[in-house]
């Protein structure tokens, strides 16, 4: 696949370049919990330092209300971190409006970074407004799409403004369509594990890649579903009617669901059991799954030439229902990187990994919840339109 990467951009010495990263991190108390997101951009800014740009970074932060500043959402605590990451110091624009901002940027010398206040504070933004799309595009010569992890909204700092200016991929999101490009031709036989709580945003991507998948492993409230659709008693576990409607109707032979669960008989605290799904009572919850599923599971998984796991096996944020996604998790990572291409994504999935310590032992591990579902989902990504 042609990717218009920042590597082969002519002329770009010197220039002011707008990079559209994805800087989405937590924060509490001012304090920044996972410097991951921070880290995989660095390559792209000191590729584009190396040129002596002016580097302006664009980012959002939560989800603030439009058209209001809230301290809460501030991009300042990501400014200072990723300073002293990268040993500058950072400018943050609190006003992102062409003479305000303009007049900061023109006094930039070669090599500067300055950071735009958080996108989402402006109205227009995630409604692809092509006057805010212009107006930030003439803060620059140049665009850079570093954000894959939203690549698949129709933002104006994503979408409208390429409209603008000459684009280009970043080299992380470059990185990243090569990737999941893999995982979409993949070497067989490929086993996708599919975890977390809602089918909706997982539809188009069981239906693309059951078709290419030997085994589809449900996890996570999503398969209880599924168990649901088939008969199985659930109790008071986690279910939605859209899954439902799905379960019952997407027939597939290639679907694993799991063979014994993890219960309680409360919500929070209770009695621990392992039961066989057709054991389930109606006042036990379902939180995690059970030691012959594990079984089950790594066994598909270690016959596998290709692994694409996305979402949890249960509540894993609990000391009791952590080892199904846990156990998975190291499965996929001794696996990968040799007997397997293995490609891990969505934030809860990345946050069991790095528990592990084995998180270097996976191929790609996607910045892109959301949007690495889109993608293999083969769905629309307004981000990359005109980069790919």
């Amino acid at each position: 696949m042609a990717i218009k990467t920042i590597k082969n951009a002519k002329n770009l010495y010197g220039k002011k370049v707008l990079l559209r990263t994805d800087l989405n991190v937590p924060i509490k108390k001012g304090k920044i919990q996972d410097n991951y997101k921070i880290e995989q951009q660095l390559a792209t800014i000191k590729f584009l330092l190396d040129k002596h740009c002016r580097v302006v970074l664009i980012t959002h932060l939560g989800r603030p209300v439009p058209g209001k500043y809230d301290e809460k959402y501030s991009v300042k605590p990501i400014a200072k971190a990723l300073g002293k990451l990268i040993g500058k110091n950072i400018i943050v624009v609190e006003e992102i409006n062409e003479f305000e901002a303009g007049k900061k940027i023109s006094k930039a010398k070669y090599g500067d970074i300055i950071m735009l206040e958080n996108v989402r504070f402006e109205v227009g933004e995630e409604k692809n407004n092509r006057s805010l799309a212009k107006n930030l595009a003439k803060l620059g010569e140049v665009y850079v799409n570093d954000a894959f992890a939203v690549s698949h909204r129709a933002h104006a700092s994503v979408s409208a403004i390429k409209d603008y200016l000459p684009s280009y991929a970043g080299l992380l999101l470059e990185k990243e369509i090569v990737n999941l490009d893999k995982a979409l031709h993949p070497q067989k036989p490929l086993i996708t594990v599919i975890g977390g709580s809602k089918i909706s945003t997982k539809i188009t991507l069981a239906r693309n890649l059951e078709k290419k998948s030997a085994h589809l492993l449900v996890g996570g409230a999503l398969a209880n579903n599924f168990l649901l659709a088939c008969g199985y008693e659930v109790g008071k576990s986690m279910v939605d009617k859209e899954s439902i409607a799905f379960a019952k109707k997407f027939k597939s032979k290639k679907i694993v669901l799991p063979v014994d669960v993890v219960v309680s008989n409360r919500a929070s605290g209770g009695e621990v059991k392992v039961k066989r799904v057709n054991s389930v009572s109606k006042g036990d919850y379902i939180f995690d799954i059970g030691p012959e599923t594990i079984r089950l599971y790594s066994h598909f998984i270690k016959k596998a030439a290709t692994i694409i796991w996305n979402g949890p096996m249960g509540k894993f944020e609990e000391a009791h229902f952590k080892y199904g996604t846990m156990s998975i998790a190291r499965v996929v990572a001794s696996r990968s990187k040799g007997r397997a291409f293995g490609v891990v994504g969505g934030g809860e999935t990345v946050e069991a990994l790095q528990k592990t310590n084995m998180f270097e032992y996976v191929d790609w591990v996607s910045t892109g919840g959301g949007a690495m579902l889109a993608y293999l989902g083969k769905e629309e990504m307004p981000g990359l339109d005109g980069i790919i």
